[in-house]
């Protein structure tokens, strides 16, 4: 050891060398060097000055105590540690931070879903290798084994959704387009069947699918969307009457002066015929005959028989054509005894008791065929009457009155009505007899008849022959059962059932059954006995004709003759007929002319201006007038604008469209319990320049739930729409809720008021849909459970759920049927609808 200046140095003695710790002498083995690979370092060699070897480690290791071999330090690399190291005799020894755990390697340390979550987004579990990451159902573990992101469901077959598919956050959404709904599976969209709900249509409402159509009957029109109006046929060219047109509800009739009747086309008036001799050949025949105490009559229909069922216990036969007593101003009856002479009428009236009005087929055999050999008493047949027309009325009812009706209240009294037209012919007045002689005999004849016909009735035998099929009057209550079975008149039977012939048939008494209308007949009843023939010298058609429009051979448009069929005349020029039947042709008027023969519309008139949509070409003036406000045209070129049907009116003159005809009712005192707000006219637009005001006042205890599922106001205008509910009219007054806009997504809230002050008020400026808004009135020791439901955000989060509102939610409520559609809606609305139901005083 030498001692130095500060220090001290250790020497070796000869053959020895200083190790590395500059303390410890190593005998120096002849001839090593580093050069010499058994030198033994592990890491470093190095050759001392004095000759010889001396191991070093690499930075972060030592050497061992045997001066060769080199052990790693703390120093070097933390040991191999991830968080801590110590030095020991054996090496490094590792550790780890709180929360963390040595690997098995003795070096790693182990995250634990105890510090941040295992750094894991969603789930943390924690595992022998480490935390173990995972996601929840609707999201995927990314790359890093640590996050987690949303899948979109809808990426891949729409999410099986139906119709759309809206991606959320874990999740996706299935909805339905407009007019459908979702069903229990949440996929699949079924269309809405709109015409289940009431009021959906004012007439006929047809299902499409995702919407719905709405119809009228028959002399109604639509506006509004689902309203029918009554039409005014009238306003459009009188209805194309000649004479007068009189409105009714769903259809109109044509009216004719004095001294003209209808044509069949009912609209035509015709000078009312004169039936010259020969020209008329009897239509019913009535037959009598007497054969000892028995009268036995038959009333024969050659054609024109009607059959009319009132009711199970009345009914009316008519058979022939009654004769028209006016004649024109212009023709006398009285200016000869030959000419024309009025027909006699003759009524008479019987009871039966104990039996029941019932046209029943004759069963053949049961009594001697009344009147087959004929004969006006025991005399000559009435066919020298010429019974033009005989109409038969049956009426049964029970007995009612009188001190006898006690004794036998289920007795049935018959009353029959007959009237009868008998025709003077000409030939019969001679210069022995005159017009009132002949009168007299027929008088007398018929007087006969009908004393065989009170007779014959009491008998149980008076027939009624038609199409070759005779039927009895009446028949009393004791008949057998077997006749009980058969078929009414103008019925067949079809299984245990008696069907009446269908319009365009007639029963066919030999055949006994229903048959088509042979071509050139028509029958526009049911359960009638014959069909009528169509007008017409030639006439013909084909079979089973229901109308007589359906009878071939009638005049087309352009063109006219005296009875609407073949052969026809053209229009002349300056005339046109847009109809096809017609008697007439129009004037143009205004001394317009048309550029030819045969024109069949006003259009055809060679006006002076061509008139646009929402005008009319008045004839007087040679110009264009706007529609009136509450008509439209939509045509060019037209001498006539449309009435709007029913009640409706338009907000403006020169309306040119059914839609802008619009209901303007509205406001009044609403239910106590139940009811809706609705804008004038909904769904269709509603009008401008209106104002309307509903009260609600429900009973004591009880306060207002509103629902508005949307709400369509034009919010261009600068508010000019306004919807505001008050407690009262005073602008100071608490105020419940207001709008000037649209809004589509549903609200619902509680009055702030007990009563209710509802205003609509409209401007000229635009026009929307509107609204209509249900409300219902509830027990007030309710209120802060219907605070609490309708405030839930859970109940419009959803576009499943605001359908629920927007779907009349109150039908939904009031069937019970909304649990099974949407399962979050029902946590909310099972307990709206639970007290609306439990609680008996909520609704009703």
């Amino acid at each position: 050891c030498v001692n130095m200046m500060g220090s001290y140095e250790c020497h070796c003695r000869e053959g020895f060398f200083l190790s590395d710790n500059q303390h410890t002498c190593i005998q120096r083995p002849e001839g090593m060097n580093c050069m010499n690979k058994n030198h033994g370092c592990a890491h470093i060699c190095r050759e001392t000055a004095k000759g010889g070897i001396a191991c070093e480690c690499r930075p972060g290791f030592e050497l061992t105590k045997n001066q060769r071999d080199c052990k790693l330090t703390c120093n070097y690399g933390n040991g191999g540690c991830q968080h801590t190291c110590d030095d020991t005799d054996q090496g490094p020894k590792c550790g780890c931070h709180v929360r963390f755990v040595l690997h098995s390697d003795g070096k790693t340390c182990i995250e634990t879903c105890a510090v941040n979550n295992g750094g894991c987004d969603s789930k943390c579990h924690d595992a022998a290798t480490g935390v173990h990451c995972s996601c929840p159902m609707g999201f995927m573990l990314q790359a890093d084994r640590k996050t987690c992101k949303d899948i979109d469901e809808c990426r891949l077959n729409n999410g099986g959704c139906d119709h759309i598919c809206r991606n959320t956050v874990g999740s996706f959404e299935c909805s339905c387009k407009k007019g459908y709904k979702l069903l229990i599976n949440e996929r699949t969209c079924q269309d809405i069947d709109e015409c289940s709900f009431d009021r959906t249509c004012d007439h006929i409402c047809v299902n499409t699918p995702g919407s719905f159509q709405c119809l009228c009957h028959k002399g109604y029109m639509l506006y509004g969307l689902t309203h029918c109006g009554d039409v005014d046929e009238c306003s459009v060219n009188q209805g194309g009457c000649k004479f007068g047109c009189v409105n009714i509800p769903g259809s109109y009739e044509c009216t004719c002066p004095s001294g003209c009747r209808l044509h069949w086309n009912k609209k035509d008036c015709i000078e009312l015929e004169i039936c010259l001799a020969g020209t008329v050949s009897p239509r019913a025949i009535l037959t009598c005959n007497k054969n000892g105490k028995k009268e036995s009559c038959s009333l024969t229909c050659a054609s024109k028989a009607r059959f009319l069922p009132e009711s199970d216990n009345s009914y009316t036969v008519s058979c022939g054509t009654p004769i028209l007593q006016q004649v024109p101003p212009s023709r006398s009856i009285l200016s000869s005894e030959k000419a024309v002479a009025a027909p006699i009428k003759q009524k008479a009236s019987f009871k039966i008791k104990d039996a029941k009005c019932y046209l029943h087929p004759h069963m053949k055999g049961k009594q001697d065929d009344p009147g087959r050999n004929g004969g006006l008493g025991s005399s000559a047949p009435c066919s020298d009457c010429q019974v033009s027309f005989v109409n038969l009325k049956c009426d049964s009812s029970k007995k009612g009155k009188g001190r006898r009706a006690r004794n036998s209240p289920n007795k049935e009294v018959t009353r029959i009505t007959l009237e009868f037209e008998a025709e003077i012919k000409p030939e019969e007045i001679t210069a022995s007899c005159n017009l009132n002689c002949v009168r007299q005999k027929i008088e007398k004849k018929l007087k006969l008849a009908i004393k065989a016909l009170k007779k014959s009735i009491n008998q149980e035998r008076f027939l009624i022959r038609v199409s070759g099929m005779e039927y009895e009057v009446a028949r009393k209550l004791s008949l057998s059962p077997e006749r009980q079975e058969s078929c009414g008149p103008g019925q067949q039977r079809l299984g245990s059932k008696c069907v009446s012939c269908l319009p365009g048939t007639y029963y066919h008494g030999q055949m006994e059954q229903c048959v088509l209308c042979p071509p050139g007949t028509y029958q526009e009843k049911e359960g009638q006995l014959s069909c009528d023939l169509c007008p017409g010298s030639d006439a013909y058609g084909p079979a089973g004709a229901t109308n007589i429009s359906a009878c071939a051979g009638q005049c087309p448009p352009g063109q006219y003759s005296i009875n609407g069929f073949q052969p026809c005349q053209l229009c002349v020029r300056g005339t046109y007929q847009p109809e096809a039947g017609r008697a007439l042709c129009f004037h143009c008027g205004g001394g317009l002319t048309t550029k030819h023969d045969g024109a069949f519309s006003f259009q055809d008139c060679d006006a002076k201006v061509q008139c646009s949509p929402g005008h009319y070409y008045n004839t007087s003036v040679h110009r264009c007038i706007r529609c009136v406000i509450g008509t439209y045209q939509p045509d060019f070129r037209q001498n006539y604008c449309i009435a709007c049907p029913g009640n409706t009116t338009t907000d403006f003159d020169g309306s040119t469209s059914v839609s802008q005809c619009k209901n303007r009712q509205c406001g009044g005192e609403l239910g106590e319990y139940t009811g809706y707000i609705e804008s004038p006219n909904y769904p269709g637009n509603y009008p401008a320049n209106v104002e309307c005001t509903w009260n609600i006042n429900p009973p004591p205890k009880r306060k207002i739930l509103i629902v508005v599922p949307e709400i369509f106001l034009p919010s261009e205008d600068e508010c000019g729409d306004v919807l505001v509910m008050r407690k009262n009219s005073s602008p100071s007054s608490i105020t419940t809720y207001e709008t000037c806009q649209t809004y589509e997504r549903p609200i619902a809230f509680t009055a702030r008021s007990r009563k209710l002050w509802i205003n609509f008020k409209t401007s000229e400026a635009n026009s929307a849909r509107g609204f209509q808004i249900p409300y219902v009135t509830y027990d007030e020791d309710y209120e802060q459970l219907v605070e609490d439901i309708v405030r839930d955000g859970r109940l419009y989060a959803s576009e499943n759920h605001q359908e629920i509102l927007k779907v009349r939610l109150f039908f939904i409520l009031l069937n019970k049927d909304f649990s099974h559609w949407y399962p979050l809606a029902s946590i909310c609305l099972c307990a709206l609808s639970s007290f609306f139901f439990l609680n008996k005083r909520f609704i009703f």
